[in-house]
């Protein structure tokens, strides 16, 4: 009876959950429940193909009743193993690769992320099919991006500005980071194509270029950063957002055409990227990912990423990746 009423009061608890997190909530609770040595096992089984029971031999009544100690015997140690086995999952089941901490213990009121502002006013980067530097768009998602996650209660966020030109203030942004002691840097670009792609038109009766061949966000890490596989755990946290929020990857970096430019794609689902070159991640003390969030130089995608309310998609998928390298468990369950 009272295993019936708790799954009553769990049945109305449920209800106002939304849909897609339904199992992984229900999961939850049953991880949490105390587990009893003769109600251990059930749970496990409730995952297991009942095939192998189906093809199991049947006995007679008096082979069943000359086993029945030794079967008595047998389940209470496998419940017994099942409960210690549960037991040490903890709250949640979790793949010990997802549990694995992100920096110690991650709390959002210290954890400190930088978020690198791509390129300089001196230094502009890539100009759009529409001629608006690559830098004025590196800014205000940078500045969005800061603010979401400061709402999402990670109020230790640092934008990073640095000034002068290329090459100099890479190594500019690189000592600031490493003086501000952050756990993850960010460094947020916008994406062109070689010179030898563009093709000309006319903006507002100005001459300008555009390449609407690819389109796409992608984001990269570096093998040479000191803690190269938390980057790219990051960078797979970043990259799975993304597409969760429809968004697709440029597909170019991994194809001959693009010369030097072309890099070793590390995940063909998600659009992960190894640049090992890049000295703001390969200098860093911290993890660090780099993201093109979509292409300038491409006319449509440059209208999008002009967009305030394009921004904030991206802001949320970053802020997303940001909860879940801080605590795996957010993925499963969200901001309950």
């Amino acid at each position: 009876m009272r295993r019936c009423e708790f799954f009553r009061v769990l049945g109305g608890i449920v209800a106002g959950f939304r849909p897609r997190r339904l199992v992984m909530v229900a999961i939850a609770v049953f991880a949490l429940l105390p587990i009893e040595a003769g109600d251990a096992g059930w749970l496990p089984d409730f995952f297991k193909s009942s095939s192998k029971q189906a093809k199991a031999p049947k006995r007679t009544k008096s082979a069943r009743q000359s086993t029945r100690p030794a079967k008595s015997a047998k389940h209470r140690a496998t419940a017994k193993h099942r409960a210690t086995r549960l037991a040490a999952l903890g709250p949640v089941a979790l793949p010990p690769s997802v549990l694995k901490p992100a920096a110690g213990k991650c709390d959002p009121a210290t954890f400190r992320i930088v978020l690198d502002v791509g390129h300089t006013a001196e230094s502009e980067g890539a100009i759009s099919a529409r001629n608006v530097a690559e830098f004025a768009f590196n800014l205000r998602l940078a500045r969005q991006i800061a603010e979401r996650l400061k709402a999402d209660g990670f109020a230790e966020t640092r934008l990073l500005l640095t000034e002068g030109k290329a090459r100099p203030s890479l190594f500019k942004r690189v000592a600031s980071a490493n003086n501000l002691r952050a756990d993850l840097l960010l460094s947020i670009h916008h994406d062109s194509v070689p010179n030898k792609m563009l093709e000309d038109w006319e903006f507002e009766g100005k001459k300008s270029h555009f390449s609407d061949r690819f389109s796409g966000y992608s984001v990269f890490v570096s093998r040479e950063n000191p803690d190269f596989e938390t980057s790219l755990r990051f960078a797979e946290l970043i990259a799975k957002e993304m597409k969760a929020q429809g968004l697709h990857y440029a597909v170019q970096y991994s194809l001959p055409i693009m010369g030097s430019n072309q890099h070793p794609l590390l995940n063909k689902d998600t659009g992960v990227y190894r640049y090992d070159e890049l000295i703001v991640l390969r200098k860093t003390a911290m993890p660090a990912v780099l993201l093109e969030a979509g292409s300038i130089i491409n006319r449509d995608e440059e209208l999008q990423m002009d967009s305030p309310e394009h921004r904030n998609i991206i802001a949320g998928g970053v802020a997303s990746a940001v909860q879940e390298f801080c605590d795996p468990r957010w993925s499963l369950l969200g901001p309950l």
